[in-house]
């Protein structure tokens, strides 16, 4: 669906622009993917906002293995190297970064195209709050020169039980009986393991996870995706119903174990994720390393094991296991292009080890809490009144005000040269 979505987004340039000439707004916030709205901006001289999606920790990693590619003098996928010029030693092998960085690929000229837009936008939009990765944000300012505020961490806005209900796509679960199962489950006790809504593993790796969640003496509650089903399946199963049947796929019996034990609660499809994070049996989070699950763990105080995918959540690990350390690897060292293709198995004995790891009481495991719990606290103050997030809004706002007055002072100066001019003009043609 990607290169339809590309297309699609194409297809929407000519109507928005036409918005845009009709209303003539303040300025214009738009996504990354959008990066033809810098002309129309540029064309009524208007500030463009670059909404990122992403934390200045990546784009920080991104642009130094831009500028310096490491990864060139390695020979070996699996060979670890150190990103140079970075505030923190962050370490990567070649197997975890995106295709699009070691050579040039079909999405090459868009993304020229989006760095273009970024560098000549008015500034960026960030889904993250100062104190979270103030080394980076300052890094990131002085060596590209591109201003950015901080407006997060955005999900601490849904505020209410319904609003963290409702957020995002319709739950295919009671939240009242997600939140009963919760409530009868002791304090940090319970892992909530999710992989965002694009992953798909093969019926073998869902085999390695549930058996790893098992054997583990800790509850969970296990957000499955679709499985992933190979080229032969696909074609063989044209039947409608087969293919509901294919959807979601769990060992025979599995469920039925759970139901009696009380274990764990599987939720097939959309959850309720921040209102499940929030709860406080929730002591652990498996995740895919998506930013906006980062900053939802994060903001519930939560210690994590990273399950990166693709996209950006290689470097998104990074920040949560070498540099901030409230996480831990689950192992994952190959990068895929889809979230949707094969990827090397992860066994259930790492799986298991890292789960227990986290959700022990160990050293390590009450350092990792006391670290994610300080940045839980900092976040919620970030974006109070006088906070790091909220003051960005007020400085935001002031810089576009300051922007429109600025250019409505050069107008009005250069109507006032031009009447001048025009003035000067008259007298030399009608003097004697």
């Amino acid at each position: 669906m990607t290169i339809k979505l590309f297309r699609g987004i194409a297809l929407l340039e000519p109507q928005i622009k036409m918005l845009f000439r009709e209303h003539r707004p303040d300025c214009i916030a738009s996504d990354y993917l959008f990066w033809w709205t810098m002309d129309v901006a540029t064309e009524l001289g208007i500030p463009r906002l670059a909404f990122s999606g992403s934390s200045f920790f990546n784009l920080s990693v991104a642009n130094s293995i831009e500028c310096y590619r490491p990864h060139d003098s390695i020979s070996s996928e699996t060979e670890t190297f150190v990103v140079p010029g970075l505030p923190d030693q962050v370490e990567l092998t070649r197997s975890q970064l995106p295709d699009l960085v070691k050579s040039r690929t079909e999405f090459s000229d868009l993304f020229d195209k989006l760095k273009e837009a970024e560098r000549k936008s008015f500034g960026l939009l960030m889904n993250s709050f100062y104190e979270l990765e103030s080394a980076y944000s300052d890094h990131f300012t002085k060596v590209t020169g591109i201003k950015a505020w901080h407006l997060g961490p955005v999900n601490l806005f849904n505020r209410g039980v319904d609003d963290k209900v409702h957020r995002g796509d319709k739950a295919t679960i009671c939240e009242h009986s997600c939140l009963n199962w919760l409530d009868s489950k002791e304090p940090n006790s319970v892992l909530y393991v999710c992989f965002g809504s694009l992953t798909r593993f093969s019926k073998a790796q869902i085999l390695e996870i549930g058996i790893a969640l098992e054997d583990s003496s800790y509850s969970f509650i296990w957000v499955v995706g679709k499985v992933l089903k190979s080229w032969k399946e696909d074609n063989e199963n044209n039947n409608e119903d087969n293919e509901r049947q294919e959807e979601w796929w769990l060992p025979e019996g599995y469920e039925e174990r759970l139901m009696e034990n009380g274990k764990g609660l599987v939720i097939k499809g959309w959850a309720p994720q921040v209102l499940i994070l929030d709860h406080p049996a929730i002591g652990g989070f498996l995740t895919h390393c998506g930013w906006n699950s980062i900053l939802e763990g994060l903001c519930a105080g939560l210690p994590m094991v990273t399950w990166p995918i693709f996209a950006e959540q290689f470097y998104n690990e990074k920040l949560v296991t070498q540099v901030l350390k409230f996480g831990v690897p689950v192992g994952n060292g190959m990068w895929k292009v889809w979230a949707t293709e094969e990827s090397t198995l992860i066994s259930r004995s790492k799986i298991e080890r890292a789960v227990r790891r986290v959700m022990g009481d160990g050293d390590e495991a009450r350092e990792m809490r006391k670290r994610a719990r300080r940045l839980a606290e900092r976040a919620k103050m970030a974006v109070e009144e006088g906070g790091s997030s909220y003051n960005d809004m007020k400085s935001l706002i002031e810089d576009i005000r300051m922007h429109k007055c600025i250019k409505e002072k050069a107008r009005s100066i250069e109507g006032n040269h031009s009447s001048l001019e025009l003035e000067k003009h008259h007298q030399e043609v009608t003097a004697p």
